[in-house]
Formats: C-alpha cells, structure tokens, sequence
C-alpha cells in the first residue's frame, strides 16, 4: 500500500458513490419515460385533460437536467452538495407535475417518495428526512395555496370539502413522512452491514494475506492438490526448489511437476481405504536442467466434508545427501586407516619374501618353458598385489607433502602430453586442452594436483573404448569472501555411468576397468577433501561423463595443518 496514491485511494472510496448515483440516473430517466407515456396516453384519451405544453415542458426539462447531471458525475463525486440539489431538484418537479395535474385532485401526489427513496439511497437517513420535509412542503404549500385562491392556482375541477382536504393533505404527509423513516431506517441498517461486511471481509483479507506471507516465508517447499492430485497453491520456496514459475506448477498434476514416482498415483483419487502416504527422497530435474534431490512428505488435507486434497512438504536435500555420503566414506577411512598398518607388515613383508625366493629359484633351477611361465605370473601377480597394497595405503593413511604455489595449466597440459602418448591412445582417440592464457595459481602439493588430473584422465579415455575426445580444463573462478576456487575439468565422450551407481564410485575397491585397483577415484577424493574442496559429477549414460574438481585457492587452513609450506 506503501505506493498508492492518495487520488487513488479517493477514486476507491467514491465508487459506491458513483454506483448509487448512476442508479439515481437510470431511475429518473425511466420515471420520465413512463411519465411521458402516461401523459400521451391520456392527452389521447382526454385532450384538454392536462395542460400538455406545460407537462411535456417540465419532462423535457428532466431530461435535459437528467444529462447534465451525468456530465456532472465526476464532480458530483467530489461535492456531495451536487446530490442535495439533484434530489430537492426531484422533488420540485414532482411539485410541478402534481400542481399541472390538479394539486389536491392529482393522482401524482405519490410521486414525492420517488425522490425520498433516492435521497435515502444516495444520502442515507439524512438526505431521506430532508427531502421528506421539502416534500411535505411543498405538497402542503399547493394545497394552501389552491384553497386560498392564490392566482395561479385556481383548479379548473372542484375542490373537495376542506374536512376531506385536510384528510387527504395529512394522509399524504403522514405517508412522505413514513416513508422518509423507513427508507432512512433500512439505509441506515443496510450502511450498518455495509460496514460490518467491509469489516469483515478486512480481516479475512488480512489473514488471508498473513497466511500468504506464512506460507511464502517457508523455506520449506509447501504444495496443496486436489484429491486428484492437481496442484492448487505452489509457494514461492517450492517454485525456488523446483525451478518452476508458480503459475506453470498450479493446474498441473504433482506427479508431473515433482517427478513423483508412478506408484503415487494410487495415492491420489477418492478412496475407501487409502494406503499409507510414504516419506520419501527422489531425483527432480528442475526447470533449468539441474539434478537435484528432495525429501518429500504426503499428507492428507481434511476439512468437515472429509477428504477435500493433499499437503506435499519437500525440501532440497541434495547438500545433506552428499553429506551423509562423505560421512560414510570417512567412516570407512577410519576403519580402513586401523587395518592399514597390519596389513603392510602382514601382507607387504611375506610378499616381498616370497617374490624374492621365486627369483632365486629362477634363476637357479633348470625350468621347463611351461615351470618358468608359472614362475613369472607368480612374480607379476605378486606385484600387481604389492602395487594394490601400496595404492590402497596411500588411501587410506594421509601423506606428508611440500605446499607451494602451483600453476594448474601446467598441470592439464603436462597430463594431456603424457596421455598423447600413452598405450591407452588410438587413432579414434582425440586428446583437447582448454586452459585460459594467464596462470591459474593454486596452493597444492604439485604431485598431488598431477594425480588428480591423470587419474580422471585415464579413467576417462579408458571410458572411451570406441575413441571420441577427451577435454581437460582449468579456470579461475572468483568467490565473494575468499580468493576464489579453481576448477579443474575433465570431460569425456564415453559409455557414462549409470545414475545408480554414481554415488558409489570414489567408494574404495569400486573399479570399473580392467586391470583397475579400485582406489584411484577414491584416492583422488581423498586428496580434494584434505583441500577443502569438492568434485561434482555428471554423466549420461551413452554420452559421456564430466567430472568438476572445484580447490580453494588457498586451500583449507585447518585440513592443510599437516602439511608443509615448500619455500
């Protein structure tokens, strides 16, 4: 309201106004009408009856009249004095129409309350009461004047017996008075409930408005739908969640707008016995294209008819997700970091022993070609399980590195050039490098910033049996607060990976190739969270994969702790 003006404010108010005095227009001009077809009418029957010069004159004088009022509208608006001369002008043209017709002899005296009623209408009980009193007036003052003998107002009929005169006269003003209160008292009850209506329907706005702002200050999603499940309200945290304007979620079924899962639908429509409304988490895709996740809760929305729709309350729990999956992953590294010293002494030692007395046997025993074959997938075997046990404690127990100041471009390209001539590479095979011309620093440990970059590269030409290109890329991106994040980019053209099994891929021991470990992915998740960072994946199956590694640039002080600054 802050930004309305005060005409408008004006204009609002005065519309009642202009509604009752259009009504006041319409009224007179139909009583002229169906005066001047009585007048007609009995000019035909009775000519000379009726002084019709005089009459039509005073018709065609309320018209005109009746015009210029409406061309005074607007300013009758702002001058209400223009109503009391509108109805006291009523009033003696009904005076003029009743002296034309015989005075104490007309049949027109009840046209006085015509322009009682409309007083009261337009004035409430005041104007009523006023015009009733110049009624009363001016009726009496014709009839005075016709028994006086003032000239003029000779009567061509015979006046009644002034007994019957004074009846007649007293009738008629008990009448105009009698209206005048009863019209005022209806009015004045009608502007009564006028008022507690007006009253009323305030405070229904108000709380209508209040429960909009409640509803609209939730940072929870909140929807309503019918018992068919079409959406009725969409509030404005469920049309930021959704990524869906209000106007386009309302009228549409929830099923489609939330992504609900099909089983929902048995939910929805009038039931005897309706099954158990589920919690449950479910992937959305929002309006501009972004995989999110929301926890979604179903409720019944009842009334004293019963069943009337469904409450549907959903969150985005995609942060929380994640949480809880770096969560379990830590928890396993804990686990994994007390088993991880055993296993180097149990594992690592008797291995080493027994791969040193198959070489001696070797080379010391005259083999057969089939005995020296067994001997040498004994010694590969043996160091492909050294290299598992190696990689699997560079997982699990954190390493001590030299901090400094690294040039990620340096980095992607470095790895673009190792991966050109890899073994891995075919002629299908495309190797792109998208880095800006200026530096794009970071402070990291560069052997561990390579081992990021190379292990999603290979895995992601190792993606890509069939050839195709494989993207690297580094940027600066800026953040308000701190030094800003680089983001280090690897994208591929391969098979994809299934949206199932997207959470589980920096889970340890999850390989997904041949000849894999199983720790690399997880190993480079690792490596990120120790910087503060985080890797963000997407992937459609049969189009490729990308992979976003966001490092603060100078990184996470209290994760860093045990690092050292190389100077």
């Amino acid at each position: 309201m802050a930004g309305t003006s005060a005409a408008d404010v004006a204009g609002t108010a005065a519309s009642p106004l202009r509604r009752k005095l259009l009504w006041l227009l319409a009224s007179r001009a139909a009583v002229v009408t169906l005066l001047l077809g009585s007048a007609t009418l009995i000019q035909s029957n009775s000519p000379g009856s009726l002084d019709a010069d005089a009459f039509f004159g005073i018709i065609g004088v309320t018209y005109a009249l009746t015009m210029i009022y409406a061309l005074l509208l607007p300013q009758t608006e702002r001058r209400r004095w223009l109503v009391d001369v509108q109805v006291a002008v009523d009033a003696g043209i009904v005076s003029a129409i009743v002296y034309l017709t015989g005075g104490i002899n007309s049949y027109f005296s009840s046209l006085y309350t015509l322009p009682i009623i409309a007083a009261t209408i337009v004035e409430s009980r005041r104007g009523g009461m006023v015009v009733g009193a110049l009624s009363c007036i001016l009726y009496a003052a014709i009839v005075v004047s016709q028994y006086a003998g003032v000239p003029g107002f000779e009567s061509e009929q015979p006046l009644p017996a002034f007994r019957l005169a004074l009846f007649t006269v007293g009738l008629n003003l008990f009448g105009f008075g009698a209206i005048a209160a009863l019209t005022g008292y209806l009015a004045e009850g009608l502007r009564q409930a006028d008022i507690q209506l007006q009253h009323a329907s305030n405070q229904i706005e108000d709380l209508q408005a209040l429960s909009r702002h409640i509803i609209d200050s939730l940072t929870s999603g909140l929807a309503t739908t019918d018992i068919e499940g079409r959406i009725l309200t969409f509030n404005r945290a469920a049309s930021t969640i959704t990524g869906i304007p209000v106007e386009e979620a309302v009228g549409r079924p929830a099923i489609e707008v939330l992504g609900l899962p099909p089983e929902f639908a048995t939910l929805f429509g009038a039931q005897v016995q309706r099954p158990r409304l589920p919690r449950i988490d479910i992937a959305l895709k929002r309006g501009d294209g972004r995989k999110i996740e929301i926890g979604l809760s179903t409720a019944i929305l009842n009334t004293p008819r019963g069943e009337v729709g469904f409450l549907l309350t959903f969150q985005d729990v995609t942060e929380v997700r994640r949480l809880d999956r770096e969560a379990r992953v830590q928890q396993r590294l804990a686990a994994v970091g007390e088993m991880a010293a055993g296993i180097a002494h149990e594992i690592r030692n008797p291995l080493a022993s027994m791969a040193g007395s198959i070489q001696i046997l070797r080379q010391e025993v005259q083999l057969t070609p089939e005995q020296s074959q067994l001997m040498d997938i004994v010694l590969r075997e043996s160091e492909r399980l050294n290299d598992t046990i190696r990689s699997f404690l560079a997982y699990a127990r954190p390493q001590r590195h030299a901090l400094s100041r690294v040039d990620a471009r340096l980095v992607v390209t470095d790895a673009a050039a190792l991966l050109e001539n890899s073994s891995e590479l075919t002629p299908g095979h495309r190797i792109a490098v998208d880095v800006p011309d200026e530096a794009v620093w970071l402070r990291a440990d560069e052997n561990q910033l390579r081992q990021i970059v190379w292990n999603l590269a290979s895995n992601g030409l190792r993606a890509m049996p069939d050839g195709g290109t494989l993207t690297l890329a580094a940027r600066s991106v800026p953040a308000a607060g701190s030094e800003g994040e680089v983001v280090i980019e690897v994208r591929d053209q391969g098979t994809g990976i299934p949206p199932e099994e997207l959470d589980g891929i920096f889970q340890p021991f999850r390989a997904g190739f041949a000849r894999g470990t199983g720790l690399g992915l997880s190993i480079v998740q690792r490596i990120v969270a120790d910087y503060g960072g985080e890797i963000q994946v997407t992937s459609d199956r049969g189009t490729g994969t990308t992979v976003l590694v966001r490092m603060p640039v100078a990184g996470d002080a209290r994760r860093l702790a045990g690092l050292t600054e190389k100077v």
